[in-house]
């Protein structure tokens, strides 16, 4: 616990001494966004709550953390929320028929062993948790690649403001092809990172290539993967798009 503390202070330290009130903010966010996943978890529980509709209002409001209150109020945010919330709504429903499709569904086979002591039947669908688990993985990036589109747009306009729709949309889309590759890499490392001593398993149990391949646990790691490659590159355009029609429209309104 103590070592727990101290990182949390260096941490906190490293983002206030460099990003200042930002920092302090970025800081506090990490908090409130650990006590929305929690809530959402013990929601979860509940057999008559719905999964999916729990994680959209999370999603929902950890983009709200990680924009509004760290960022405040203001168009760039506004068009990054908004497009984010509609990469959330096509990608949760894209995810929630992959992951029917795939059943990956439950505990793999290597779990099977550690949870046999316990009852399964808990009243919930493991089918919308494991979508739910899905698209919780990826609002992070997604947000993150939605403020990265709209602020240097917003600049580009400050210093531009004769520039066309096309053009600036032009340009939200290039600043997008500049940082998908990167986002997509950070993605899979980091996932890969996490499951590392996974890997390492499967290597102690003489899996065969093909036989960690069709594990349900490593085909669930990559299809959260896939999955959040595919928000990552959906939040591009539509960043794009959306945060060009209003700041041109908004340059429309201010000359009539």
């Amino acid at each position: 616990m103590n070592v727990f503390f101290c990182l949390a202070i260096i941490l906190g330290i490293l983002m206030i001494m460099i990003g200042g009130t930002k920092g302090v903010r970025s800081f506090l966010s990490l908090f409130l966004n650990f006590a929305v996943m929690i809530l959402i978890v013990l929601f979860m529980t509940d057999p008559n709550a719905n999964p999916i509709i729990l994680t959209l209002i999370g999603c929902t409001v950890i983009s709200c953390i990680n924009l509004f209150f760290i960022n405040e109020v203001n168009s760039k945010t506004t068009t990054a929320f908004i497009s984010t919330v509609i990469s959330i709504v096509i990608l949760l429903i894209f995810i929630a028929i992959i992951a029917e499709k795939a059943m990956i569904q439950g505990f793999s086979e290597e779990e099977m062993e550690e949870m046999g002591m316990f009852s399964l039947y808990i009243g919930v669908d493991f089918v919308k948790i494991g979508a739910s688990v899905i698209i919780m993985s990826t609002i992070g990036a997604i947000t993150d690649v939605a403020i990265s589109i709209t602020s240097p747009m917003r600049e580009i306009f400050l210093h531009h403001p004769s520039i066309s729709r096309k053009e600036l949309f032009l340009s939200g889309l290039s600043i997008g092809k500049d940082i998908l590759g990167t986002n997509t890499n950070t993605l899979f490392f980091a996932f890969f990172g996490g499951y590392l001593a996974l890997l390492l398993w499967f290597k102690d149990l003489s899996y065969s290539i093909g036989e960690m391949i069709n594990s349900k646990v490593f085909s669930a790691e990559m299809l959260t993967i896939f999955c959040a490659g595919i928000g990552i590159a959906l939040i591009i355009p539509i960043a794009s798009w959306l945060n060009a029609h209003y700041l041109i429209k908004t340059r429309d309104k201010a000359v009539d």
